[in-house]
């Protein structure tokens, strides 16, 4: 069973930055595409960004431009660097490997850890 452990959330100001991190311990890792998904209180999950095992992103149109997300195969570790934060960026952050379908949508495969709280401060 993989486990996905986030970190790296906290409380910033309004125009503040973050970088989550997410560890994964399986040795799977590298050959998985990898998504950033949040869950804000009261509201559905939503994919954030995603990236192949090729280095390919794609990212949701309320983050792009602001929003890098990068992985380390060596390391088992997927990053989302967040910059120009907004209060509507505050939610719990969560990782998963993802697979593409046809349609063009992502669907997480994996379980879901625990997520990493951000908090954005207007």
């Amino acid at each position: 069973q993989v486990q996905l452990v986030e970190s790296g959330g906290g409380l910033v100001q309004a125009g503040g930055s973050l970088r989550l991190s997410c560890a994964h311990s399986g040795n799977r890792f590298s050959i998985n595409a990898m998504g950033w998904y949040r869950q804000a209180p009261g509201k559905q999950r939503e994919l954030v960004a995603s990236i192949s095992s090729t280095g390919s992103t794609n990212y949701a149109d309320f983050v792009k431009g602001r929003f890098t997300i990068s992985r380390d195969n060596a390391k088992n570790t997927l990053y989302l660097q967040m910059n120009s934060l907004k209060p509507d960026d505050t939610a719990v952050y969560y990782c998963n490997p993802v697979l593409r379908l046809g349609s063009g949508a992502y669907q997480p495969f994996g379980s879901w850890g625990q997520g990493t709280q951000v908090t954005v401060s207007s």
